[in-house]
């Protein structure tokens, strides 16, 4: 596995592959990631993971300076996984200068994750086209836990033209059913006793939402009150079409839930997918 620092370097290693299959992550990886790896190296070519904690993607008050960074114990895992190449540049390669260019997300981007997090899918999607326009991959993985997200990149390489195919992995848990996430570090020992919760409430949600419930606002709400009843602070639980995360009407039948909550100081989200 070769680790390479500089778009000149990568540029060169890659430009005679004939497909490239890319990972953008921001590095702490866990199994979830090393599951998006797996379905890289499965689809054939030279399988690429990029390793950058992306700056533009942060609040000034969010958790930049802390994230996890944990490179080494990373390359290791990604070694093990098969990954032809690392890209890991520093902040200097990727902002050369001030990123006065910027690509503005629909009126998605601001609901539910961008109502929250102003600019983080403005932030999110800068830096994705930026790698893609680096790395020149044919396709790319991302992870239905970032349930919006996914749709907003998918959404941009479909408006724009990209010549790539975006993969969905599903959400990896652990055995009690918390969705996999760097930030689950940050959990005290009470508060990971009291993470799955979330998963929990969402599928006794699922259940009511098969047996016929139709009233949306009120499911979301008790569902809210539920969480807020055991010390969490709800940002939002919603019930959307997966065709295009809107709000459902009667007949739709693919829908999608999802939900986002601190538990302290640890911001915690997740979703899942209905068909009725």
């Amino acid at each position: 596995m070769e680790v390479i620092a500089s778009i000149g370097a990568l540029r060169e290693r890659l430009g005679a592959e004939r497909q490239v299959v890319f990972v953008p992550t921001m590095g702490n990886l866990h199994p979830g990631h090393l599951e998006l790896m797996r379905i890289a190296r499965a689809r054939g070519g030279c399988a690429v993971a990029s390793v950058f904690v992306n700056r533009l993607q942060f609040a000034p008050h969010e958790d930049f300076d802390r994230y996890p960074r944990t490179f080494d114990t990373d390359c290791k895992a990604l070694a093990a996984c098969g990954i032809d190449v690392v890209f890991a540049p520093n902040e200097a390669e990727i902002y050369p200068e001030p990123q006065t260019y910027h690509v503005e997300p629909p009126p998605l981007g601001s609901q539910l994750e961008g109502e929250f997090r102003p600019g983080f899918f403005r932030g999110v999607a800068t830096v994705v086209l930026k790698l893609f326009n680096i790395v020149g991959p044919r396709v790319a993985v991302f992870g239905k836990k970032d349930y919006q997200q996914l749709m907003i990149v998918r959404g941009m390489v479909r408006q724009l033209g990209l010549a790539i195919e975006i993969v969905a992995g599903e959400t990896a848990r652990a055995e009690d059913g918390l969705a996999l996430s760097s930030r689950n570090a940050y959990l005290s020992a009470a508060e990971r006793a009291e993470a799955p919760r979330l998963q929990r409430t969402l599928q006794g949600l699922r259940l009511r939402l098969v047996a016929g419930g139709r009233n949306f606002g009120e499911l979301e709400a008790e569902c809210a009150r539920t969480l807020a009843g055991n010390g969490w602070s709800v940002d939002y639980v919603a019930v959307r079409k997966q065709s295009d995360l809107q709000p459902p009407g009667p007949a739709d039948r693919n829908l999608v839930i999802l939900a986002a909550a601190r538990l302290g100081a640890t911001r915690l989200i997740d979703n899942l997918e209905v068909s009725i």
